[in-house]
């Protein structure tokens, strides 16, 4: 979309507003330049021998000699309201709905009726999600029977909707974590994704982390995808077991040796599917004899049953190696990426005290005085998207070109294919600026009644001055630098104050470096 009149303005805007963004460093992974094409679904090696991998660390280079650089970039000066802080950081985004909820409510309420999602009204957007995506509460056998597509379709468009709509906007952050936590490529699994969303992520996501680790253990979608369905006594495969110790509780190296994997694989045969999905322990799958595994003793049992491995992995889950690894994941996705020795030990003393209360967990993280000193994060571009339909209040009537669009921003739902899920590093993603400043653009512009809207009409009210007020307080909760302001300013007063002027003005909102960050 070109302006008429003073198009030289407007693209000297933007290539300013794009040079800062240019500023932050390269990508490291190719992947993460331009656009992301998720590759091919193929079956993970088995067995794959250990392979020391920490998702937070990088090989150094002459570019990043030592440490991921811009990871703790000091948060803008203008954030200087610790209640707008709390809903950058939990929500999927800054909106005006949300930032009048929070100066009624205060922090600590709001903080707290976020971290109860029951207890808010989602009904609005429930009702929207049953009629538009009716897949999600199918039964596996309608799943089976229906085209892969359709339902992967389903799947992530209603996620992009949920995010984007729900006023359970905490617990949706929380989805979205442990959705990469426990990573599961629906390339691989299918149909059986939606089932492991609706029933393991969602009903967990702020529960009880043992619940949540048994619920995804007994996941047909994760032990597909993990080729657990293929493990049996005599050839027991390890990928399963390495990744609920490596990735899921314990960490890499941390307190197991491979022969612990090779034993827990051992104790898990048997743990498969049966049917179009549904979770079965075959007992003439299982390795009846003794096994040891960290210290723990499972006597030989010619009737061994399932309860073992049940009963290892709530070992796994009060491990406190599992305490202090899933408390610093915590702390890097909600508070800040490098977080201190200190902050690391209280939460994880949080968690052991509490059994792994999720909702208490993430409270002790989200307390004023830390998240007051916080760097800001980058946001992913799932985020980012989110987060531009929250500010420009966008009707959302079809959510089928946004979910193609998130894929040429470069973060497909449910595709990444290795286990470890979706980086939250700014390293990874920050080649991809200019298919963000292309979405900017094509949100702002569209006024469709079939797909997506956006409505100007609240702009257009008033004068330049005070649409441009409105954008600040919408899309940045009123907290922007002066020269950010000036900017967005200038080029509204530009040329003719108008819907394609106020149009373009948000494109440029949307575009600037400070919206990348929250």
């Amino acid at each position: 979309m070109s302006p008429s009149g003073d198009g030289a303005s407007r693209r000297g805007f933007l290539l300013g507003a794009l040079a800062g963004l240019a500023a932050l460093p390269r990508a490291v992974k190719a992947q993460a330049v331009g656009i992301w094409h998720p590759p091919p679904p193929k079956k993970l090696p088995t067995p794959r021998a250990p392979v020391p991998r920490d998702p937070n660390q990088v090989t150094p280079t002459a570019q990043f000699p030592s440490r991921l650089v811009n990871e703790s970039v000091a948060a803008l000066p203008a954030w200087v309201n610790n209640n707008a802080r709390l809903v950058r950081r939990i929500t999927m985004g800054i909106s005006a709905t949300e930032m009048m909820r929070v100066s009624v409510l205060g922090y600590q309420e709001y903080l707290n009726q976020q971290l109860h999602p029951s207890t808010i009204d989602d009904t609005d957007v429930d009702a929207v999600i049953a009629a538009r995506w009716p897949l999600l509460r199918a039964t596996n056998d309608v799943l089976f029977a229906t085209t892969s597509s359709t339902v992967q379709a389903q799947l992530q468009e209603a996620t992009l909707y949920r995010a984007a709509f729900s006023q359970r906007q905490l617990f949706e952050r929380m989805v979205e974590f442990w959705s990469d936590h426990f990573n599961i490529s629906i390339g691989k699994v299918g149909y059986l994704k939606v089932a492991d969303d609706r029933d393991v992520i969602r009903a967990n996501a702020l529960g009880r982390f043992r619940d949540l680790l048994q619920a995804t253990a007994h996941s047909p979608a994760m032990l597909s995808y993990l080729d657990q369905t293929q493990s049996r006594k005599g050839a027991p495969n390890q990928n399963y077991a390495r990744e609920l110790m490596e990735l899921h509780t314990l960490g890499v190296d941390n307190g197991y040796t491979q022969t612990d994997v090779a034993e827990l694989s051992r104790l898990l045969t048997g743990w498969t599917t049966t049917g179009t999905g549904t979770f079965y322990f075959n007992p003439t799958l299982h390795d009846t004899a003794q096994k040891v595994i960290m210290g723990q003793v499972f006597a030989a049992d010619a009737n061994g049953t399932q309860a073992e491995g049940e009963r290892f992995i709530d070992y796994l889950a009060a491990h406190p190696n599992t305490a202090t690894f899933i408390s610093t994941k915590l702390l890097r996705w909600l508070l800040q990426a490098e977080p201190t020795t200190a902050q690391i030990t209280a939460v994880a003393r949080v968690f052991r005290a509490t059994q792994g209360d999720i909702k208490l967990v993430v409270r002790a993280i989200l307390n004023e005085s830390w998240l007051a000193a916080a760097p800001a994060k980058f946001k992913r571009p799932f985020h980012f998207m989110v987060s531009a339909l929250r500010a420009t209040s966008a009707q959302v009537v079809s959510a089928t070109t946004l979910n193609g669009q998130l894929g040429g921003i470069g973060q497909p739902l449910f595709v990444y294919e290795t286990p470890d899920g979706y980086p939250d590093k700014v390293e990874y993603w920050s080649g991809n600026i200019l298919p963000r400043w292309s979405f900017s653009v094509s949100l702002a512009s569209s006024n469709s009644t079939t797909t997506v809207k956006v409505d100007t009409a609240p702009y257009l009210t008033g004068t330049a001055d005070a649409a441009v007020d409105r954008i600040i307080n919408e899309f940045y909760g009123g907290e922007v630098s002066a020269a950010l302001r000036t900017n967005l300013l200038t080029y509204i007063k530009g040329g003719t104050f108008n819907d394609l002027r106020v149009r373009e003005t948000m494109s440029l909102a949307l575009s600037a470096q400070a919206f990348q960050w929250y």
